[in-house]
């Protein structure tokens, strides 16, 4: 028995009949059918989803709890490991691949940009995702800037690319993707 059924072509009703109630998809009562209806053996009890398709309610209902509770549990299970960190870690190191790092965020900056521009160019509802994205890039760099720089000059061109030039680009781009949210009537 399959989950997912299509839903009936639209047909004018000539019967002179009233027209059966319909299930509405708000309230206490989401995906039951009006008391009295009946259900084939063959048909699964179902309601509509976002994209036309029905789905049984049982499993719209139980994965975004399961996911939402997997994830705050995965929050919760690093903050241990965030104690661990701040005692364990060394004050200082060396890293063999220091310009790789820097260049690929960069690179990865730049990339989201480009891809950020193209969606919203093509008014493509996923611009919203590459502009969060682009944020959260941007954000990072300017972080790992100013705790990675060497005090004097350095740390204040860093200090001065974040507050002049990374955060705000940052908030622009959580603006441009909250504008570009898909809306749903």
């Amino acid at each position: 028995m399959s989950l997912i059924a299509a839903a009936p072509p639209h047909r004018p009703r000539t019967d002179p009949r009233p027209p059966r109630p319909r299930v509405t998809p708000t309230g206490p009562c989401i995906g039951r059918r009006p008391t009295g209806a009946r259900v084939a053996p063959h048909e699964p009890r179902t309601v509509p989803s976002a994209r036309g398709s029905r789905v049984a309610p049982r499993t719209r209902a139980r994965w975004p709890r399961r996911l939402g509770l997997g994830l705050i549990g995965a929050g919760v299970a690093l903050l241990p490991w965030l104690f661990v960190l701040a005692t364990s870690l060394p004050a200082t190191a060396t890293a063999a691949h220091w310009k790789v790092a820097w260049v690929g965020l960069d690179t990865l900056e730049a990339l989201s940009f480009v891809a950020t521009g193209v969606l919203v160019i093509r008014r493509d509802a996923r611009a919203c995702l590459t502009a969060m994205v682009t944020a959260t890039l941007l954000v990072a760099d300017a972080w790992f800037d100013v705790s990675t720089a060497a005090p004097g000059a350095d740390q204040v061109t860093a200090v001065a690319m974040a507050v002049l030039l990374e955060v705000p680009l940052a908030v622009f781009s959580v603006v441009l993707a909250f504008r570009t949210l898909p809306r749903h009537r």
